[in-house]
């Protein structure tokens, strides 16, 4: 049986079509990209953020009212006294809580869960306090005196998503396929993981929770960014590799809330980021560096899945090219000669 003919060759494209293509893409590629960083950021504003609400019923209602008429801004949840108060923040069920005293309101807060937040809650329930009253504060869960203010915390998420599509990215070019990519992807997560941890903790002191935690959750974080990778181009080929970068980099970033709150950014960006790696990442960062874990069921979970769909893509992508070949070289195996 003769061979196959090759398929004809696709001509090159035209240099004016080239030049056209140029001219056309990077302008868009820029609008999307300042869309999907600039947008969240101007339009930043609480959308159903969780606070409590403590207190004696009749004189903790007006307060509660006052902060539910707000055009949806809270989500209220009521607490018999400041205790179960403290404990919702502890948990992350709450992001902050108002106590009704006798002295005037007593404002709970957690800037380890968002300084951002702590401060629109400060300014919040001081505009809501009657006129005269003095509002105390209390920082139940305090962001660490390396950081108080989150940035750095917050400017983590870029270089652990970049970690990742690094990762996703070599093991596709590389032609690594199979059981080997899995393990190429695993391996360099967890070193990532290990590394980010010793220079965050061990060294700025910017994380204060358990150490193989942290490196744990930074390092799923990493496998997350890289398997969804390394999975799309084993489904796309290396057009994957765009499609991962665009949802783990140019979207998963900036919608991710780390710097702020999820609940802060314009809706339905927030409960999107938290679909994807950056934004669970730094979700299950903050719970095992600041809460000792609370919270952290989630985002394991969302990240996760993220990791053993991209490695289960990987892994059938490496199967599939062992049996094509086998295949092939039965139907190519020469016939034996005649005997004579």
């Amino acid at each position: 049986m003769s061979a196959p003919a090759p398929a004809p060759a696709r001509p090159p494209l035209p240099a004016a079509r080239k030049m056209l293509v140029v001219i056309v893409m990077v302008p868009v590629a820029i609008a999307v990209a300042l869309w999907a960083f600039a947008w969240p950021n101007a339009r930043m504003a609480p959308h159903d953020l969780p606070v409590g609400v403590a207190g004696p019923a009749s004189a903790a209602a007006p307060l509660q009212q006052q902060l539910e008429r707000q055009d949806g801004a809270f989500d209220v949840h009521r607490y018999d006294d400041e205790s179960a108060a403290r404990d919702a923040i502890e948990n992350r069920h709450v992001y902050g809580a108002v106590v009704v005293t006798p002295q005037g309101p007593k404002l709970l807060t957690a800037s380890a869960a968002g300084p951002v937040v702590a401060q629109l809650l400060s300014s919040a329930v001081a505009h809501q306090a009657p006129s005269g009253s003095r509002l105390q504060t209390v920082d139940v869960v305090a962001a660490p005196e390396a950081d108080p203010r989150g940035s750095v915390l917050g400017s983590s998420a870029l270089p652990l998503a970049l970690a990742g599509v690094a990762a996703g990215s070599l093991v596709t070019l590389l032609g690594l396929r199979g059981v080997r990519a899995a393990t190429a992807l695993i391996g360099a997560a967890a070193l990532v993981g290990l590394a980010a941890a010793a220079i965050a903790d061990s060294w700025l002191g910017v994380l204060t929770g358990n150490w193989w935690a942290e490196a744990g959750a930074l390092g799923l974080m990493a496998l997350a960014a890289g398997a969804a990778v390394a999975g799309f181009a084993a489904l796309l080929g290396r057009a994957g590799i765009g499609v991962g970068a665009l949802l783990v980099v140019l979207l998963g970033n900036p919608w991710s809330g780390v710097a702020s709150a999820p609940e802060l950014l314009p809706e339905p960006v927030g409960a999107i980021g938290q679909l994807l790696p950056p934004g669970a990442g730094g979700t299950l960062l903050r719970s095992v560096a600041f809460f000792d874990g609370s919270g952290a069921v989630t985002p394991i979970v969302t990240l996760g899945t993220w990791a053993v769909l991209g490695l289960l893509f990987v892994t059938l992508a490496g199967l599939r090219g062992r049996r094509t070949p086998a295949a092939g070289e039965q139907h190519a195996a020469p016939s034996p000669a005649p005997v004579s």
